[in-house]
C-alpha cells in the first residue's frame, strides 16, 4: 500500500488539478465519442492519459484490435502500423473499484501488472474477467458519455488476422483516432 501512495502522490495533475472529471473528445474515422475521465479513483492512469491526450500523440492512430462484445484497442499504433513511442509504465490502478463494464475505457497491459503506458481499450460488453480478484486487472478510468453508438460501430468492422503483424482481430479497414482533444471544464 505504501507504495500506491508513494506513486500517487507523484502523480503530477499538471494538465488541470482542479478538474477532478475531465471529458476527453475522441474523432475518429466513424464518429465522435467523448469520455469522461475519474481522476479521484484512477489519478496516475488519467494523468498519463491526458498528457499522451494534449501531447497530440493519440492523434492519428489507429484502433488494431476489435473484437465485438469484448474490446476495441487503440492509442498505440499510427495509420502505418509503425509502434509509437512508449512512455514510462504506469503503476496498475485496477483495484479503483472501477469495473470493466460496457461503455468503459481502461488501460491495456502487458501480461505483468504495472505495465500499461500508453495503449487504451473501450469494452464492448461487461467484462469480469478483467477486473482484479487474485490477480492483477485491467485498470479502469473512465466512461463514455457519448457517441455509444459510434463505438457499437466500430465493434461490427470486419477483421481479419495480419500475418505479417502476427495480429488477430485487425480491421480490414482502419479505424483512425483522428484527434483527441482535452475539453474545457464546465
Amino acid at each position: 500500500m505504501l507504495s500506491l501512495l508513494l506513486f500517487t502522490s507523484n502523480a503530477s495533475f499538471a494538465l488541470d488539478p482542479n478538474n477532478l472529471f475531465p471529458k476527453v473528445k475522441l474523432v475518429t474515422s466513424m464518429g465522435v465519442i467523448v469520455v469522461e475521465l475519474d481522476s479521484i479513483k484512477a489519478p496516475i492512469t488519467v494523468d498519463n492519459f491526458l498528457k499522451h491526450v494534449v501531447s497530440g500523440e493519440y492523434n492519428n492512430t489507429l484502433f488494431h484490435r476489435v473484437i465485438d462484445e469484448f474490446v476495441v484497442q487503440g492509442g498505440g499504433y499510427d495509420t502505418h502500423l509503425n509502434e509509437k513511442k512508449v512512455g514510462k509504465n504506469i503503476v496498475n490502478e485496477s483495484g479503483n473499484g472501477l469495473k470493466n463494464e460496457k461503455g468503459t475505457i481502461a488501460m491495456a497491459k502487458e501480461t505483468r501488472p504495472h505495465t500499461a503506458n500508453r495503449q487504451f481499450f473501450f469494452n464492448l460488453a461487461d467484462n469480469s474477467s478483467l477486473d482484479p480478484g487474485r490477480s492483477w486487472g485491467y485498470a479502469v478510468f473512465g466512461e463514455i458519455i457519448e457517441g455509444q453508438e459510434v463505438l457499437a460501430a466500430i465493434a461490427k468492422v470486419p477483421t481479419s488476422n495480419d500475418n505479417s503483424l502476427g495480429w488477430y482481430d485487425v480491421p480490414v479497414e482502419p479505424v483512425t483516432l483522428i484527434s483527441a482533444t482535452l475539453l474545457p471544464a464546465t
